[in-house]
């Protein structure tokens, strides 16, 4: 007769669950850190090397076209949740309702990732001091240095941190999509106000993801979002 497996022993893993559990960080490191981080590095040279970036202007003129008073207002409403009417409060929430609940591991990672990209941004800017855009006079300036955007960084460090925690439940695809739609449209509105170059914003995009992908490998190596870690 076939031995039977001790009791109380934990059961192997089959090889198919150990393949995804091992495929999901490694495809995260890959498309989460380093592209974005190659990405960043290479628009970071050539804002350094002062190399022109024609699609830059062009891209930025092209948007000028489109502008109209109505367009202004709503663009303007849609820069502002993009970072003091609801990135902010939404990372303060979202960090405050993970401590309230008790989700330590969560809230770390929510609040690594948040504090962490804000620092990150600022010390970024003051390295690279590159000046804003002055094609035309914006309807919402800003005196502060261009690369990278720190509107588009913090709201894709948003758009991570709730995908990434939303990832293993059923709500993964409606966060992502909304995530994902934010995230875009707090980025064109810079680039509509003419207060960033497209190579800020993709900048600040890509800084963003690497860093709460970054943050989020390193302290869920081995558990997942809402789950206790095994004793």
């Amino acid at each position: 007769m076939p031995a039977r497996p001790a009791e109380g022993l934990p059961q192997a893993a089959s090889p198919i669950a150990t393949l995804r559990g091992t495929l999901q960080p490694l495809a995260l490191l890959f498309a989460g850190v380093l592209l974005p981080l190659w990405l960043f590095a290479a628009l970071a040279g050539r804002v350094h090397a002062l190399e022109d970036m024609g699609l830059d202007d062009a891209l930025l003129r092209w948007l000028d076209g489109l502008a109209s008073p109505g367009l202004d207002v709503l663009v303007v409403a849609v820069t502002r949740a993009g970072y003091e009417y609801g990135v902010i409060p939404a990372d303060v929430l979202l960090a405050l309702g993970l401590l309230a609940w008790r989700r330590w591991r969560e809230a770390v990672f929510a609040i690594a990732a948040f504090a962490g990209s804000a620092v990150l941004n600022v010390a970024t800017k003051q390295a690279f001091q590159r000046e804003r855009p002055s094609l035309w006079a914006s309807v919402a300036p800003e005196d502060t240095f261009s690369f990278p955007s720190g509107h588009a960084m913090g709201s894709m460090t948003l758009a991570v941190v709730c995908v990434l925690l939303a990832w293993h439940t059923r709500w993964r695809w409606p966060v992502l999509a909304l995530a994902s739609a934010f995230t875009v449209a707090v980025g064109v509105s810079r680039l509509y106000l003419g207060v960033h170059y497209p190579s800020d914003v993709i900048a600040g995009w890509a800084a963003g993801l690497a860093w709460a992908a970054g943050a989020y490998l390193v302290l869920f190596r081995r558990c997942r979002p809402w789950r206790r870690r095994a004793s």
